[in-house]
This record gives structure tokens, sequence and C-alpha cells, in this order.
């Protein structure tokens, strides 16, 4: 009985495959396909919009960080100049 038994399931499995490999092979599948992959092309674009806008914030962030440290640097009279062990000036602050 166990005998029959698996060959039915091995059969039945066979047939289940087989009408699966048909239904996502079939032309309203690949439509599906396709639309979802546009629907993912779309997705992406629309996040590569908004990392580059904040990419370019970043940039606006750092380069104003940057003009504040070179104003204070400026304005800074405990600044000094320090050499390394090397023998190179090093400049800091006493912040």
């Amino acid at each position: 009985m166990s005998v029959l038994k698996n060959i039915c399931l091995l059969t039945g499995g066979f047939l289940i495959g087989t009408a699966g490999v048909k239904i996502l092979g079939s032309k309203d599948a690949r439509k599906v396909y396709a639309h979802t992959a546009a629907a993912v092309l779309r997705a992406k674009d629309c996040v590569m919009t908004k990392a580059d806008e904040i990419r370019e914030g970043c940039g606006d962030i750092l380069a104003e960080a940057r003009d504040i440290n070179e104003k204070k640097a400026a304005e800074c009279e405990c600044c000094e100049t320090i050499e390394d062990a090397s023998g190179t000036a090093e400049e800091t602050t006493g912040e």
C-alpha cells in the first residue's frame, strides 16, 4: 500500500509541477512579470532621486561646517602650531 501511495504522490507532484511551469510561462504571467519589473524600476528611480537629494544636502552641510571651522580657526587666538614626531608642523585648536 505504501508503494502505491508513493507512486501516486510522485505522479501528483509531477502533474502539479508541469501545470506550474505552464502557468508561470503563460502570456498572462509574462504580463504580470513585466508590470512588476516596471514598478520596481520606477521605485528604483524614485529612491535614487531621493538619495541624490540627500547626498547634495550632506555636501552642503559639509561645506558649511568647513567654512565655520575655517572662520573659527582664523578668529581663534588660542591656536598653536605643534610639531609631531615626524617634524612636520600641525595646527591644532585648544578646544
